[in-house]
Parts: C-alpha cells; sequence; structure tokens
C-alpha cells in the first residue's frame, strides 16, 4: 500500500512513521523549499510524549526535553508567587513526563526516524484526484503523486481540508498577539526545571526548560488584529507592552535576540467534524487548528498519526471504513481541545475582565491539584 503524506510537519512526520512502521510505502510532498519549524519551541504533555513512545522514539525525545519538575505562577508587578507546585503527582498519574523541546529539533529528529530520502520539497499542492481505487495529488510544478491514500497534513492554511469539506472554512482570530523564542536560561530570570509565568493585566509572559540550558519563552498581549510591527523592533514593541512589570520580565526582554524571535497573531477554527473523504483523510491543523492556550496542538497531531495507523492497521472492510473509524474516533476528542484551549484563552487573556480577576484571584489558594485535575483529565483522555 502506498501513502501520500502532504506537509512535512510534526502531524505529517508523525503520520509518515507510524505508516512506515506498519508496513505503507510513504512518501512526504512538502510545499516550502527549506523546512523552517514555526514558533520555538512545544510543550509536549504526556499524551504526546507517549505517541512518540509508541512511534519508537522514546529516547530521542528525552534526550531533547527539558526538566520541567515543577509549576509556578507570579504576580506581574512584585513577582511575589502566587502558587508552585511540583509535577511530579502528574507524572504519576499519567504515566509519563512532559517535555518542552525545541521545535527545530523535534522536527529534525520526526524527518531523520521518517527518512529525509523520502521528503519531497517545492511541491505545493493543487488539488486531488480520487478515483475510489487510487488517489492522485497534483502540485503546482506539474508534477503528481499517486497512492492508496492521501494525508492531509497541510496546516491550518490546508488545501487537502477544501478538498475533504468541498469549501474553504475561517480562520478566527483570538484576540492576542504572540511573541515567542528562546534565550539562555538565567536562574535571575526563573528556576531552570520550572515552568514560570507571570501574569497581569490579560497578558502572560511564560519560560518553560528545554535541553541545552535554555529557556522557552512567550509573551501574550491582548492586540486588535493586523497591526503592523517589524520583527528588528521586538524588544521596544515588549518593553512598551510590559512597562511596569517586574524585573524577571524586564530581565527577559533584555536577553531575547529580536532577529530571532517569533511574532505571531493567534487563530484557531471552529470545530467540525468531518476529516475524511474517501481515500483522503486530515490530521493535525488540517483538521483542528487550535489556540496553544492549552497546549496540545502539537500532542493532538500526534494522536492523530498514531489514531489513523492504528486504524488502518486493524480494520479489514476498506480504506474508506478503516478511515471512517478513524474520524469516529477523533472528532470529538479535538473538538473538546479546540473549546477547551478557547475557554482558557478568553480567561487568561481578559475577554471576561471579570473572569480574569477571578483567576488571579485563585490562583493564591491554589495549591496544584485543581490545575494538576485539569491537565491529567486532558492527557487521560489521549489514545495511550
Amino acid at each position: 500500500m502506498k501513502a501520500i503524506i502532504i506537509g512535512a510537519g510534526m502531524g505529517g512526520a508523525c503520520a509518515g512513521i507510524a505508516l512506515k512502521n506498519f508496513g505503507y510505502d510513504t512518501e512526504i510532498y512538502e510545499a516550502v523549499s527549506m523546512i523552517k519549524p514555526v514558533g520555538a519551541a512545544i510543550s509536549l504533555w504526556p499524551n504526546g510524549v507517549k505517541c512518540l513512545n509508541f512511534l519508537g522514539l522514546q529516547g530521542q525525545i528525552k534526550a531533547l526535553g527539558g526538566d520541567m519538575a515543577a509549576m509556578a505562577y507570579h504576580d506581574y508587578q512584585s513577582a511575589e508567587v502566587l502558587t508552585r507546585f511540583a509535577m511530579r503527582p502528574l507524572v504519576d498519574r499519567v504515566g509519563e513526563f512532559p517535555y518542552p523541546v525545541a521545535r527545530a529539533e523535534l522536527q529534525a529528529m520526526l524527518l531523520k526516524a521518517f527518512g529525509q530520502e523520502r521528503v519531497h520539497l517545492n511541491k505545493r499542492l493543487t488539488h486531488i484526484e480520487d478515483s475510489g481505487n487510487g488517489v492522485t495529488a497534483w502540485f503546482d510544478d506539474g508534477s503528481k503523486a499517486t497512492g492508496d491514500l492521501l494525508v492531509g497534513a497541510d496546516g491550518t492554511h490546508s488545501v487537502v481540508r477544501r478538498h475533504v469539506l468541498g469549501h474553504d472554512v475561517e480562520r478566527r482570530y483570538a484576540g492576542y498577539v504572540n511573541w515567542n523564542g528562546l534565550v539562555n536560561a538565567d536562574e535571575a530570570i526563573a528556576p531552570r526545571n520550572q515552568w514560570t509565568t507571570f501574569v497581569g493585566e490579560g497578558k502572560r509572559v511564560s519560560l518553560m526548560p528545554v535541553a541545552g540550558g535554555r529557556f522557552y519563552f512567550f509573551f501574550d498581549v491582548p492586540l486588535p488584529k493586523g497591526l503592523v510591527q517589524q520583527r528588528e523592533r521586538a524588544r521596544d514593541d515588549l518593553r512598551r507592552y510590559f512597562a511596569g512589570w517586574c524585573l524577571p520580565v524586564q530581565r527577559l526582554i533584555e536577553s531575547i535576540d529580536p532577529h530571532a524571535t517569533n511574532r505571531v497573531e493567534i487563530h484557531d477554527i471552529d470545530p467540525f467534524m468531518t476529516f475524511m473523504r474517501g481515500r483522503v483523510v486530515l490530521i493535525g491543523d488540517a483538521a483542528h487548528s487550535t489556540t496553544p492556550d492549552i497546549g496540545q496542538g502539537g500532542c493532538a497531531a500526534m494522536e492523530d498519526a498514531v489514531v489513523l495507523a492504528l486504524s488502518l492497521r486493524t480494520h479489514s472492510l476498506g480504506m474508506e471504513d478503516a478511515l471512517r473509524r478513524y474520524q469516529e474516533s477523533r472528532a470529538e476528542r479535538v473538538k473538546s481541545l479546540v473549546l477547551k484551549a478557547r475557554k482558557r484563552c478568553d480567561i487568561t487573556h481578559g475577554k471576561d475582565p471579570a473572569a480574569t480577576r477571578q483567576w488571579y484571584q485563585s490562583l493564591k489558594t491554589e495549591t496544584g491539584e485543581h490545575i494538576l485535575d485539569g491537565l491529567a483529565e486532558t492527557i487521560l483522555g489521549g489514545p495511550l
């Protein structure tokens, strides 16, 4: 059996590994000429880590992951600790560690495991033909690829999604802008083994440890959509948006490299329940584009890859039947993740100021139990 995967991101690479492991002749086609991961790093929660373990990458992901032994929230002005708690109870409950990892290193690991020689760059999909017995992908250079199955892992602006749904969908602006990047870990900003977040004014500043003695950082600011801001002015912009914030935040702002800092307007897509049509199937952001507020976008794509491969491996009533069973397994799960992230986004970014103030107040009495319960519920809802 031959599988064509459109998109060489995390979802596409994981699907490629899973299908290859189950005996599929698999090729990945990517639109860009050079693969550059979107964003600096990613929080891999245990449900995503378990999927990578299933793919045979347990040792590799441990080597890339940061030590996130604790989690803490701080007041934005005073830097006072609002709550701090260990992550070990979560690990014991769900059976795996969380690993913040640099995206470039994660993607390089995945593509190496899949086989770089099977990744074709500069292949921008234009349209798909599904004969019922096979599927053909046509690219803008006039070339084509034919297989028994086509997996759409081509992201939030998916061309494959248009084929599956028969129409385009609109992305919804979530109301805030995110700056993210990597810096050398600095104990004057935050502990090296802790996920640290400063909160106030509907904004967030967060740091996670990744391998190599680095922090992954991000700044969130509620802003109108479409503001023109230049990359080289990132530090000046952040100084302005976070004027009056505590010394560790100011130290972080001064330590960033503006030219290596990403600025992203955050969007999601209203959930839909159709992930397949004939021999064509969607995974990852093509199927369920979400905000990063619960850190599940990449993990959900990894779950998709595992469930898709398992469905194809374990059902014998035909390709469409197996893809339909994948869809039935995933649609409600990922809908709940998108809506949970949206709800979290609105609370943390001041959409309802009273709700945001109430959240800040609740952090002062948080023991960790409530937060860890929410994390565990999300993680244990995964397939592994």
